[in-house]
C-alpha cells in the first residue's frame, strides 16, 4: 500500500462525516428556531425532567465502552468486543427508555406535544435526537449479529470504527442538546 492511499480517508467515514456535517446543520435549525420562538410573549417556560440528566450518565457510559469495544476489536480479543458491544446496545436502549420517560413526565406536568410551543420543540428536538440514537443501536445490533456468527469473514476494524465514531458525536450532541435546553428555557 503506498503513502498516498494510506492518507486516504476510507469512503465510510468520509459518507460519515458528511452524514454528521449534514446532522448537525439540522440541530443548529432546530435551536436557531427555538431561540426566536423563545422570544414571543407567550412563550411558557418549564424544567426539563430530571431523567433527561440521568439519561446523560447513561449514554456517556455507553460512549466509554463503544470506545473499549473498538480498542477489543483491534487487539483480536472477541470475548471482550462481543460482551462490550452487546453492553453498548443495551445503554443505547436504555436512553432510549429514559427518554420516552422524560415525555411521559413531560405529558403528566401539562406538557403534552400539542401544547405550548416550548414543550412543543423539545418533542421534536429531543425526539429527533433520539431517532438518530436508535439508527446508532441499529447498527451496533448489525456489528453484535456479526461478532456472534460462528464464521468471521472480515477483521476489517472499519465498521466497529464508524460505529463508534457516530456514537460519540450522538453524545456529544445530546450534551449539547441538554445544555442548551437548561439554559435556553
Amino acid at each position: 500500500m503506498s503513502l498516498q492511499q494510506r492518507k486516504k480517508i476510507h469512503p465510510h467515514k468520509y459518507s460519515l462525516w458528511i452524514a454528521m456535517g449534514s446532522i448537525t446543520m439540522m440541530f443548529i435549525g432546530f435551536t436557531s428556531a427555538y431561540v426566536v420562538k423563545r422570544s414571543q410573549a407567550n412563550w411558557v417556560t418549564f424544567d426539563l425532567p430530571m431523567i433527561f440528566w440521568a439519561s446523560t450518565a447513561v449514554i456517556l457510559t455507553s460512549s466509554l465502552t463503544v470506545q473499549m469495544a473498538v480498542k477489543q476489536f483491534r487487539n483480536r480479543n472477541m470475548q471482550a468486543y462481543k460482551q462490550l458491544i452487546t453492553l453498548t446496545a443495551m445503554l443505547g436502549i436504555a436512553f432510549a427508555v429514559c427518554q420516552w420517560i422524560g415525555f411521559s413526565q413531560m405529558t403528566q406536568r401539562g406538557m403534552p406535544l400539542n401544547g405550548p410551543a416550548s414543550g412543543s420543540f423539545i418533542y421534536v428536538i429531543v425526539g429527533v435526537h433520539l431517532l438518530h440514537v436508535l439508527g446508532g443501536v441499529v447498527a451496533l445490533l448489525v456489528l453484535f449479529g456479526r461478532a456472534f456468527r460462528t464464521k468471521v469473514l472480515s477483521y476489517s476494524s472499519v465498521p466497529i470504527e464508524v460505529a463508534s465514531t457516530y456514537w460519540h458525536f450522538v453524545d456529544i450532541l445530546w450534551i449539547y442538546l441538554l445544555i442548551f435546553l437548561s439554559i435556553a428555557r
